[in-house]
């Protein structure tokens, strides 16, 4: 295999010049670069992107963070990055964090550490103050998911509370006063505002909080299942339930019909995501479609435009707040007659 050495004996140039060519110094003439170029050319030589990177501190590569690159909803996250990067000629490096507090840190390090034009981080366990030190070693930082008050203007996030809030709406709208919340065991702002907004809509339309149903679990089919197997077991009536998210739907209604319910005949379910298993899962799901892939994208653009030194100073301290909308299917009805 070709080195270098071999390029720049062959074309009578120094290792330094061979090194500028391959990252497009301007400091090199047109004659010189052609002679490099085609001993490079003549030597099968590629160059090594490490070195690349080392001398140029960027190597066209974008970073990224998620929970769990094999999760449906974070699935569809790092494909709408990959496609903006890909645009623009960029390549994607993933890492899982897994909402763990050491894996989290371990994997935005080695992000930092293979040198990436930038990051588009999605972080649950670290606080606040540590993902800010990490953004001042990094100024192309952006954080989706995630809202930090000192740094309103690298931040795009969710209305989790609204969006909670008005499936829940939607659910007593039809009714229902005996409605149950299965939400995500884990303690970060999705789960906390999205409880709030269901309790919010159930205070403001007069229900009883000492009836309020509210049970916390994985935040995937598995959870569902056990979730709604623990409401089941307490004997608590309820007509309807708020899951976290479309997965936990999923598993809740596997377990429903499995015990001889109807949905949404004897009990309404709705997710939030509106992934692609919403669409499919029979009866289809009533859910809130979160504007994933808008958001990814605008993350890409904002890390690549921070990236390139180019700042809106209009929008220093802004936050970038996206919300969801409620998508209607065959998961909620009216409810049961002698419940109202």
């Amino acid at each position: 295999m070709a080195t270098i050495k071999d390029v720049a004996k062959l074309a009578g140039v120094s290792i330094a010049t061979v090194s500028r060519v391959v990252n497009n110094s301007s400091k090199t003439g047109d004659a010189t670069k052609e002679a490099v170029m085609r001993a490079m050319e003549e030597l099968n030589y590629l160059p090594d992107p490490n070195a690349r990177a080392l001398v140029s501190r960027v190597n066209d590569t974008i970073g990224c963070m998620v929970y769990d690159v094999a999760d449906p909803f974070f699935g569809e996250m790092v494909k709408a990055i990959e496609i903006e990067c890909r645009a623009n000629h960029k390549h994607l490096l993933i890492g899982n964090g897994a909402h763990d507090l050491a894996q989290e840190r371990e994997t935005i390090e080695l992000l930092i550490s293979k040198r990436c034009e930038a990051l588009i981080i999605h972080s649950k366990a670290l606080s606040d103050e540590e993902l800010i030190s990490y953004a001042k070693k990094v100024p192309s930082m952006v954080f989706i998911n995630r809202f930090l008050p000192d740094l309103p203007s690298r931040c795009i996030w969710l209305d989790n509370h609204y969006g909670s809030f008005s499936i829940t709406q939607h659910l007593i709208e039809l009714g229902h006063q005996h409605i149950a919340c299965v939400a995500s065991k884990y303690d970060i702002e999705d789960a906390i505002d999205r409880i709030q907004g269901y309790r919010d809509a159930m205070t403001k339309n007069g229900l009883n909080p000492h009836e309020f149903i509210v049970e916390r679990a994985e935040p995937n089919q598995e959870g569902g299942e056990q979730a709604i197997q623990n409401i089941l077991g307490r004997g608590q009536p309820f007509t309807a339930v708020v899951a976290y998210n479309d997965m936990m739907a999923t598993g809740i209604m596997s377990v429903l019909l499995d015990n001889g319910f109807k949905v949404p005949e004897d009990i309404s379910v709705v997710g939030f995501d509106d992934v692609i298993v919403a669409r499919f899962c029979r009866p289809q799901l009533t859910t809130m479609r979160y504007p994933l892939s808008l958001m990814a994208v605008k993350a890409t653009q904002m890390a690549m435009q921070l990236a390139s030194g180019v700042t809106d100073e209009t929008q220093e301290n802004n936050s970038h707040v996206f919300r969801p909308v409620l998508i209607r299917r065959q998961s909620s009805a009216s409810a049961p007659q002698e419940t109202r």
